[in-house]
């Protein structure tokens, strides 16, 4: 085989959803949770995935992102993938997890029915200020680190820090089959890893790779993706330059702060305006702008 060819990347949405979103793959899927959750493989007894099918319109859709949600043992398990950076990530997956949580309980149930909930983030880009690839979040006392829940959980998984520190054979092997690009990346984890759920994602992958239909919808995806980030990247630098010049320009001008909080206004204002025309919606610009 050649090292070089590429392969479909499983960290794209339409190739990850391929594979963990798939009914027929739980014994792929039991693993992979195992492995990242860090619990015993044989406790994962049922897998019920909430939304299998990706709707044709997702495809083509802007500023889409992977939201995989399932329910393993009487816990509710949310998966993302992440490849492009995202402004004020960690709260949205914080008001992700409160809505998860929130929903499940039914009018006029007891709040001891809610169920444990786990909000897992595979993200392409260094998020926290630390050497590790694995960030598990819990909600606990400051000072005893008493544990207040143990029905709230949000994990973290950096691939671009993965070959930082070695701590989990296991957790290691699926995020570097995540993060592989090419056939020679495949092979190198083919003849180390000992999962065989692993080596079995491997040879789908491999099916995935060989399928013209699927190579071509990964790299408009992926053209996409590069479109997005180029997008809002421009977007954000023009804009924000384009308002922080007005606000010096009249903060000169009148030699009051009014003028700067007015050009910052416009920044704002003159950024938003550029997310709409990409076809963001509100939600979106208001997520970027932190609002």
């Amino acid at each position: 085989m050649n090292a070089d060819r590429p392969i479909v990347k499983l960290k794209l949405d339409v190739i990850f959803k391929r594979v963990f979103g798939n009914e027929n793959n739980k014994d792929i899927i039991a693993a992979f949770l195992s492995a990242l959750l860090e619990i015993p493989r044989e406790s994962i007894e049922e897998i019920y995935i909430n939304n299998v099918e990706l709707a044709p319109e997702y495809f083509d859709q802007k500023f889409s992102r992977l939201d995989l949600r399932m329910e393993v043992d009487g816990r509710i398990v949310n998966v993302e993938m992440q490849v492009n950076r995202e402004d004020n990530f960690q709260e949205r997956t914080l008001f992700y997890w409160a809505k998860m949580y929130g929903e499940e309980l039914k009018t006029g149930e007891e709040y001891g029915l809610l169920k444990p909930t786990v909000c897992i983030n595979i993200v392409n880009f260094d998020l926290f200020d630390c050497e590790d690839y694995h960030s598990h979040f819990k909600v606990m006392e400051k000072e005893r680190h008493e544990v207040l829940s143990d029905k709230f959980a949000i994990h973290f998984f950096e691939l671009k820090k993965i070959d930082n520190v070695k701590k989990n054979q296991a957790m290691e092997d699926w995020l570097h089959l995540i993060n592989a690009e090419t056939e020679g990346d495949l092979m190198e984890i083919q003849k180390t890893t000992a999962i065989p759920e692993v080596k079995n994602t491997i040879v789908m992958l491999r099916q995935l790779s060989a399928d013209e239909k699927v190579r071509q919808e990964a790299y408009y995806r992926e053209k996409r993706l590069h479109d997005e980030a180029s997008a809002l990247g421009t977007a954000r630098r023009e804009g924000l330059a384009e308002g922080m010049e007005k606000g010096r320009a009249e903060g000169r001008a009148q030699g009051r702060a009014e003028g700067r909080a007015e050009g910052m206004m416009e920044a704002r204002q003159a950024f938003a305006v550029r997310m709409r025309e990409m076809g963001m919606d509100e939600v979106q610009i208001r997520e970027l702008l932190g609002e």
